[in-house]
């Protein structure tokens, strides 16, 4: 992690970080449609353009700190037959899309390594093939940890949806109680390096198998 060493390895994270927050996004809107939601739609989320899903500060905090956030999808879930099932599937959209977008990357970038040059001769390696590994490799982990990330059941993150959607409505709503507190309970979750802790051996786990 850390701060970008280079305006290059900026561009090559731009562009993985692009990737993986607009699949996110737009599947959460893609489920949300499907399920008779026009919300998404009728607000232009329903789209793989990245400048629909991007949010300016949060794209900024992930290019520097490699960790950010997108524009939250607005959903009605006052248009679902089934509510609690749901809002499961929304909520569960963006994740099982990163998930998938980083086994299909896996599976790019073990082709891209089979057009390189042997090792030692990295200086033979076309820059767009370089860059194309680059953000291949870039997005395996940043699919997996965003999937992961999400899936922490604290609001505003899809977890807490996840979680609200299956545990009995009684508890559901005392659940939803600290949605208020939900952004100084991610950054208390940050600073004292639980989330770190917890999530970062699960990921390079992930990523591992992964990319065999």
């Amino acid at each position: 992690m850390g701060i970008l060493r280079s305006p290059q390895e900026a561009i090559i994270w731009i562009f993985a970080i692009l990737i993986a927050i607009t699949i996110h996004e737009a599947s959460h809107a893609w489920m949300a449609d499907r399920l008779g939601d026009p919300t998404p739609r009728n607000a232009g989320r329903l789209t793989l353009n990245p400048i629909a899903h991007i949010d300016p500060i949060g794209a900024i905090m992930f290019v520097i700190a490699r960790i950010g956030w997108a524009k939250p999808v607005p959903i009605n879930p006052a248009y679902f037959r089934k509510p609690r099932r749901d809002d499961f599937l929304v909520s569960a959209a963006g994740p099982a899309s990163n998930i998938v977008t980083a086994l299909i990357m896996a599976f790019i970038l073990k082709g891209l390594l089979l057009l390189s040059p042997p090792m030692g001769h990295a200086a033979d390696t076309p820059t767009a093939l370089f860059f194309a590994t680059k953000v291949a490799y870039i997005s395996v982990w940043l699919n997996v940890g965003l999937a992961f990330f999400n899936l922490i059941p604290v609001p505003p993150l899809d977890g807490s949806g996840i979680l609200m959607s299956i545990l009995p409505p009684h508890m559901a709503m005392s659940y939803r109680r600290i949605a208020p507190y939900g952004i100084l309970i991610l950054l208390a979750l940050f600073f004292t390096g639980i989330i770190g802790r917890v999530l970062f051996p699960l990921i390079d786990g992930v990523v591992g198998v992964m990319l065999g």
